[in-house]
């Protein structure tokens, strides 16, 4: 199958308030494997007139900021009215199909997709007549769950150590949280079952 694997900064928490700063979606085909370098990626920065955010959100996101004051000619920067049909684009060149609407459908996978990314896709002028997802949305937390243990989903850095990746920290910038969310689930593309995680926080081999 094919997914894109997406990932949003915000000025804070709220979608009915703070605002999207910058977009990132791979596209990964689970018949076709390819490097993480090689695979189709698609980034925006989103400039507004005016920022609404939260102190933590606005600084954790400082390097974004930075970037979008700047003037110089940056060819990754659109306005938010700019973001879903560029998207769409990008969807429509690596063959994603339009419905009978001329409305791109995808799977999306991402870190917390359903409870946090896609209420702000939601806000976005465009999403759901331009760009909509499918109702079933892919989160590596199920994946990487303590049954036994944990009492909510795991984090993605929780994720990334129960993976034994050599880098367990979040780099908070939407490319490279995309791209860690695929290399989180090409460890279940090939498994005859289910892996579940081991008392010691490792995992278990297929059987």
């Amino acid at each position: 199958m094919r997914y894109v694997s997406l990932d949003l900064e915000t000025t804070g928490g709220h979608a009915d308030r703070h605002q999207i700063i910058e977009l990132a979606a791979v596209v990964e085909d689970t018949r076709q494997v390819r490097p993480l370098a090689e695979l189709p990626a698609f980034r925006r920065v989103v400039r507004h007139a005016e920022y609404v955010g939260t102190a933590g959100a606005l600084a954790l996101n400082a390097r974004l900021l930075a970037e979008l004051a700047r003037q110089d000619d940056n060819p990754e920067l659109c306005l938010p009215a700019e973001l879903v049909p560029q998207l769409r684009e990008f969807l429509l060149t690596q063959g994603f199909k339009a419905d009978q609407h001329g409305c791109v459908v995808a799977t999306l996978a991402g870190k917390n997709i359903g409870s946090f990314d896609v209420p702000f896709l939601r806000q976005l002028p465009g999403w759901g007549t331009l760009v909509r997802h499918e109702p079933a949305l892919l989160d590596p937390a199920a994946f990487y769950l303590n049954w036994r243990k944990d009492t909510r989903l795991p984090t993605m850095s929780i994720c990334k150590a129960r993976a034994r990746f050599a880098d367990q920290t979040v780099a908070h910038e939407a490319l490279a949280d995309a791209l860690d969310v695929v290399q989180l689930l090409r460890l279940f593309y090939e498994l005859p079952v289910y892996q579940q995680v081991r008392e010691d926080g490792g995992m278990l081999a297929g059987h």
